[in-house]
């Protein structure tokens, strides 16, 4: 499959709408985050349309909210908004509490077509792995990052794991479930 322009419009402007954002406790630019995201969706069989949500996959709940969605509509057509509003926890500013919102996600994953479920696993296959990195390179100090703390965060993880062996047994979804086995490991030491 080639990209078209399409994407490297929704690259540019993916990389200007969190700009200045860093993933959390880090100096490392949240767009790093999307690529990882948009890569992942395509290595595993995604489309066009699924690559371009996958660099958009976090604009609403990060960068505007619903207003943002809409405007991702007329950017990107109603199949891309579709995905990323599917893939979105969080509308507005100040959030929902963490564990409500992570609950209302969950519940929702367990029915989401296709095309919504590969971004999203991608999304939590590059998460996992950047955590589990920072375990690595920080130790248990990477935790307090994190709003669940280190048991919401497991508690999260491991119902991912779950909602998508339900769904699926594709090689991200076995991806997804080593790597919450690794963090599990890492917390037992």
């Amino acid at each position: 499959m080639k990209l078209t322009e399409r994407f490297e419009n929704a690259l540019i402007y993916a990389v200007r709408l969190h700009a200045k954002q860093l993933r959390k406790g880090t100096h490392i630019p949240y767009t790093t985050h999307l690529l990882s995201v948009a890569a992942l969706v395509l290595e595993n069989g995604g489309d066009e349309d699924q690559a371009i949500a996958g660099l958009l996959h976090d604009a609403v709940e990060d960068q505007g909210g619903l207003p943002r969605l809409e405007e991702i509509r007329k950017l990107f057509g109603e199949r891309v908004s579709f995905i990323v509003d599917g893939c979105t926890d969080a509308y507005n500013f100040p959030k929902a509490p963490w564990q409500q919102r992570k609950e209302l996600y969950l519940n929702r994953l367990q029915s989401v077509p296709p095309e919504v479920r590969l971004v999203s696993l991608a999304d939590k296959v590059h998460n996992a792995r950047s955590l589990l990195a920072s375990l690595h390179h920080e130790g248990d100090s990477a935790w307090s990052r994190f709003n669940g703390g280190k048991s919401g965060t497991l508690w999260y993880y491991k119902n991912l794991v779950q909602v998508f062996q339900q769904t699926g047994q594709d090689y991200l979804t076995r991806e997804l479930t080593k790597v919450v086995s690794e963090i599990e490991s890492w917390v037992d030491k």
